[in-house]
C-alpha cells in the first residue's frame, strides 16, 4: 500500500508540474505553489506546564537529515522521522532551561513498528542530556509496548518506566552475524585472491572464507563485551539493579512478562497508554474535557528560538562541525558517502576563512579508500597548524574512519564508540571460471611482463601478487606512521595495537588511541576553549547541502524512476528473511564503493551491524 501510494503520488507530482509547465507557471511559481502547500509555522508555541515528547522511533543522526517537512516526506517515501545529534542534544538543553517545560516523554508506543539506525554511543549522548534535565527537575516518563535493549538503554534514566500490560522486556544481549560469500563465489565460479596486512583485518573475510576467524571472533567478542558491559553498568546505576543481575537475566531468560519486568524492577508500572496519559494530564494541569495533555513534540519544539533561554546568539567567531558519516571513497562522493576529494575541499575553505576559529571533525565512519583517507587526513593537519580540529567520534570511526583523525588536536569517543582497525587490505577478483563454464575464454597480446594485471579473466601470478602486497606493505606502514607520529606513540607500540584489530572507545583510550571520553558537545566546548573563544561564538555545519528545488527534482526524479520500475524500493519490512536479503544487499553495496585507484583499503571488518 505504502508504495502504491508513493508511486501515485509522484506520478500526481509529476502531471502537476507538466501541467503548471504547459501553461506557462515557471520555475519560480511552482516552487512558490509548492512551498505554500508545505508551509509551517517556523515559530511553534509552548504553553505553561507543557510536556516535551521525544518519539524513540526518531533516527538520529550525524548531519542534517535535509527533512523538509510534509512535502519533503512524501516525496521521499520515508515515514521514519530523522533528526541530526546536535538537533536533539540542544533541544534537549533548551528544554532543560524552559520553564514551560515540566516533564519530558520518552514515547516508545511506536518502535516495534520502526527500524532505528541509532547506535548506542549516540544514544549515550542522548542519554546524558536527558540526565542533565532530570537533575534540573523536569519528570521523565516513558511508555512502551515492548521494550528492547537500544530503546530501552536510553529510557532507563526516567523517573517513571511503564510496560503495556501484553509487552515483553527483551533482555537478551548483543549479537552480530556478518554474512559469508564465499560460498556463492565459489558455486558461481569468482575467484578471490587477497591482500592484506593485521592479523585481525578480518574485512576481506566474508569474501574468502565460511565463518569468522579465530583472530576475529576474539575481536568482536571483546568489542560486543564492553558494549555490553557499558549498557548493564549504566543501566543498573539507574535503576539500581547489579550489573551482573542483568547478566542473569540475559542468560536465564531473555524475554521478560510485563509482570516479570516489574518483578524485577526493570520498570514501575504495568499500564495502558490512557493511564498515562491521565497522569500526564494531572502533571500538566490539563483540563478534564481535553484529549491530551499539553505538548510539543521534540522536533517542533527544536524550532521554537532559544535566544530568551540564552542558547542562541551571533557572532563573528564560528565553530565549524564537519560531518564525516558513511564510507569513505575516492573523489566527491554522494551525501550519504565521504568523498575524499569533497571533504578536502571543505578544509581548505575552512582554513582560509578567518571567521572559522575552530573545526569539530565529526566521524561516523567505517572507513573505505585509503587513498581518499589520505587525502582528507593532510588537510586535517595542515588546518591544525593554523586553528585547532578536534575529533569527536560517533558510533564508529574505525580504520580511514581512524586514519583522517590522527592528526588532529584531540580525539574524543564514547565509551561504546567502534575505533581502531587500522590495517589495510586488497581484494582481486576474477571471473575465469564462471565465464570458461559459460563458453567464455580470453587471449591476451602485451608489451611488458604486467601489463594486464588489472584483468579479471584470470587469477592473479605468484609474482602478481608480490606486487600488490607490496603496495599493501607500503600503504600498511604509512597508516602506522601516521598513528605513530600523530599520536605521539612509539612505532613498536602502534604495531602492536594495530594489526587491523577493533577496539571499544573505553579500550582505546586505555591505549592511547583517544584522548578523552565524551561525545559531540564535549569536543565543541573543548574546540572553544583551545581558540580562546568563551562563549563569544556559534555553530556553522559542513558539507552544506543542495537548495530545496534540488533535492526536491532529485526526489521527484527518483520517485518517477521507481514507478516505472527501474530503481528497486528497499524493503523496510522487519521478517526474518528479508532482514537476510538486507544484509546480502548491504555487502554488495560495500563492493560497489570500493573505488580506490590503488585498490586498497582501510576499512572496519565486515560490515559490523550490533543486533539487540
Amino acid at each position: 500500500m505504502r508504495n502504491f501510494l508513493k508511486q501515485t503520488f509522484a506520478s500526481l507530482i509529476g502531471s502537476l508540474l507538466g501541467l503548471l509547465i504547459f501553461f506557462g507557471i515557471g520555475t519560480t511559481g511552482v516552487f512558490l505553489l509548492l512551498l505554500t502547500i508545505s508551509f509551517k509555522d517556523s515559530s511553534p508555541q509552548v504553553k505553561d506546564k507543557s510536556v516535551l515528547v521525544f518519539d524513540l522511533s526518531v533516527n538520529i543522526t550525524d548531519s542534517d537529515p535535509k527533512s523538509s517537512g510534509f512535502l519533503q516526506k512524501a516525496l521521499s517515501g520515508d515515514d521514519n522521522e530523522r533528526l541530526s545529534l546536535h538537533t536533539v542534544l540542544e533541544t534537549l538543553e533548551k528544554a532543560r532551561r524552559d520553564k514551560r517545560i515540566v516533564a519530558i516523554y520518552l514515547d516508545g508506543s511506536h518502535t516495534s513498528q520502526a527500524s532505528s539506525s541509532t547506535g548506542f554511543a549516540t544514544l549515550k549522548e542522548v542519554r546524558q542530556a536527558l540526565e542533565k534535565c532530570r537533575a534540573a527537575g523536569k519528570r521523565i516518563i516513558a511508555y512502551g509496548l515492548d521494550w528492547r535493549e537500544r530503546e530501552y538503554y536510553l529510557s532507563s534514566i526516567a523517573d517513571t518506566i511503564v510496560i503495556n500490560p501484553v509487552g515483553e522486556m527483551e533482555v537478551k544481549g548483543l549479537s552480530t552475524q556478518p554474512m559469508f560469500l564465499a560460498g556463492a563465489f565459489e558455486k558461481y565460479g569468482i575467484g578471490v585472491q587477497v591482500v592484506r596486512e593485521g592479523k585481525f583485518k578480518g574485512a576481506v573475510e566474508p569474501y574468502v572464507l565460511t565463518k569468522l576467524s579465530p583472530e576475529n571472533r576474539e575481536q568482536t567478542q571483546k568489542l560486543l563485551d564492553d558494549v555490553w558491559s557499558q549498557w548493564r553498568t549504566t543501566v543498573g546505576a539507574s535503576r539500581k539493579i547489579d550489573p551482573q543481575q542483568l547478566q542473569e537475566l540475559t542468560d536465564n531468560q531473555a524475554l521478560l512478562s510485563a509482570d516479570q519486568a516489574k518483578t524485577e524492577h526493570l520498570v514501575d508500572k504495568v499500564g495502558y497508554i490512557d493511564e498515562v496519559v491521565a497522569d500526564l494530564k494531572q502533571l500538566t494541569d490539563s483540563k478534564k474535557e481535553d484529549k491530551s495533555f499539553h505538548q510539543i513534540s521534540l522536533s517542533d519544539y527544536a524550532e521554537v528560538p532559544g535566544q530568551s533561554l540564552g542558547m542562541e546568539h551571533t557572532s563573528k567567531n564560528h565553530i565549524a562541525i564537519v560531518y564525516a558519516a558513511g564510507e569513505i571513497v575516492d573523489g566527491q562522493g554522494s551525501d550519504e558517502e565521504v568523498g575524499g576529494d569533497r571533504f578536502a575541499k571543505i578544509f581548505r575553505r575552512l582554513r582560509a576563512d578567518k571567521n572559522i576559529k575552530a573545526i569539530v571533525l565529526r566521524i561516523n565512519s567505517p572507513g573505505g579508500s585509503a587513498t581518499a583517507a589520505e587525502v582528507m587526513q593532510r588537510e586535517v593537519r595542515l588546518t591544525r597548524e593554523v586553528k585547532p580540529v578536534v575529533v569527536s567520534m560517533g558510533d564508529l570511526a574505525a580504520s580511514g574512519g581512524y586514519w583522517i583523525a590522527t592528526n588532529s588536536n584531540h580525539i574524543f569517543a564514547e565509551p561504546n564508540t567502534i575505533t581502531g582497525s587500522i590495517g589495510v587490505f586488497g581484494l582481486l577478483f576474477n571471473a575465469q571460471k564462471l565465464a570458461n563454464n559459460n563458453g567464455i575464454t580470453w587471449d591476451a597480446v602485451k608489451t611488458g611482463r604486467y601489463a594486464d594485471t588489472q584483468t579479471m579473466s584470470r587469477p592473479k601470478s605468484p609474482q602478481e601478487l608480490a606486487l600488490y602486497q607490496r603496495s599493501v606493505d607500503r600503504i600498511y606502514n604509512l597508516f602506522l606512521n601516521k598513528v605513530a607520529q600523530g599520536r605521539k606513540i612509539p612505532s613498536s607500540r602502534v604495531a602492536e595495537i594495530a594489526q587491523g584489530r577493533v577496539w571499544s572507545g573505553t579500550a582505546a583510550k586505555a591505549i592511547g588511541l583517544v584522548d578523552d571520553i565524551g561525545g559531540l558537545d564535549s569536543a565543541i566546548a573543548y574546540a572553544a576553549k583551545q581558540a580562546n573563544l568563551g562563549d563569544n561564538w556559534e555553530l556553522r555545519e559542513y558539507p552544506q547541502f543542495g537548495t530545496f528545488e534540488e533535492r526536491l527534482f532529485g526526489t521527484i526524479s527518483q520517485e518517477v524512476r521507481i514507478s516505472m520500475g527501474i530503481d528497486q524500493v528497499q524493503n523496510q519490512d522487519s521478517n526474518p528473511l528479508t532482514a537476510e536479503l538486507q544484509k546480502l544487499q548491504q555487502e554488495i553495496a560495500i563492493l560497489q564503493k570500493m573505488n580506490d585507484p590503488l585498490g586498497i583499503y582501510a576499512r572496519l571488518p565486515f560490515n559490523l551491524n550490533i543486533e539487540r
